[in-house]
């Protein structure tokens, strides 16, 4: 059966394609003066951004290779790896990296974090909210992403569906599901609702604005990030590099912004 993130837009697609050909999608970490100058494209998923420009930046500055990073969701880059089209590397979460295998097109991999949903409130806590299950509490205004784009949606509708609390939930979600993250921090931010589910990464980008809420993990699946260097690329040296830098700094820095279970 066809995964659903096997469909992107195309044109999605050819805004990405043209996006690379005219534009070079901007750097990450120092500018090169010279147009010969080894660069690597770093396609990365909307969730990690911050980390990886920070990846980026401390691998520019102790190799001098340029990164070139653009980002969008996971789904919409899969199919141009998968045609072997665009990018060096992939910054992605499971199941892309089996997406990526599948498609022949894997050079190497490194595991440098997780995402994990977390519940998160407004600043202080105000309802008091301890748990998943009080978000079945009457009144309360809950925001979730989307399952039909989202991993994070479908682990938080598959627990609430184990612990049946699914509709008690959902009647408190109403309209307010989003295929991104940041729209949920930004409704707490606001205070348009009184708590949402996200991934840690993302809430932890809102710093002291939001206030998460320690929960036991209990989901049946762990999502690993990776980076990923794909097969394709012109530049298998400095992709080696960048990996063999991943490996030594990457888990340190996703640590940093909260991709931790």
């Amino acid at each position: 059966m066809q995964n659903k993130h096997d469909r992107p837009t195309k044109i999605f697609q050819l805004f990405l394609i043209a996006a690379f050909v005219l534009t070079g999608l901007g750097g990450c970490g120092k500018k090169g003066p010279a147009d010969n100058q080894i660069e690597l494209v770093v396609l990365c998923g909307n969730s990690f951004v911050k980390p990886a420009e920070e990846l980026c930046r401390q691998f520019t500055e102790e190799t001098g290779i340029k990164i070139a990073m653009t980002s969008a969701g996971s789904e919409d880059f899969l199919p141009l790896v998968q045609a072997g089209r665009e990018g060096d590397i992939l910054i992605t979460h499971d199941p892309y990296l089996d997406y990526v295998r599948d498609a022949n097109t894997l050079a190497d991999s490194v595991h440098v974090g997780f995402v994990a949903p977390v519940l998160a409130v407004q600043k202080g806590n105000p309802k008091g909210l301890k748990s998943i299950d009080d978000l079945t509490r009457p009144g309360l205004k809950v925001g979730v992403s989307n399952p039909e784009y989202s991993t994070c949606g479908e682990m938080v509708f598959a627990l609430l569906e184990k612990k049946g609390i699914k509709d008690a939930v959902l009647k408190n979600v109403d309209t307010r599901l989003t295929k991104g993250h940041s729209t949920l921090g930004t409704w707490l931010e606001t205070q348009a609702v009184d708590a949402v589910i996200m991934w840690n990464g993302v809430a932890n980008t809102f710093g002291g604005n939001l206030e998460v809420v320690r929960t036991p993990y209990e989901y049946d699946e762990e999502i690993r990030v990776h980076v990923i260097g794909l097969n394709y690329t012109k530049e298998p040296e400095a992709l080696k590099k960048f990996i063999a830098f991943a490996r030594e700094k990457g888990s340190g820095i996703f640590t940093e912004y909260g991709y931790v279970k």
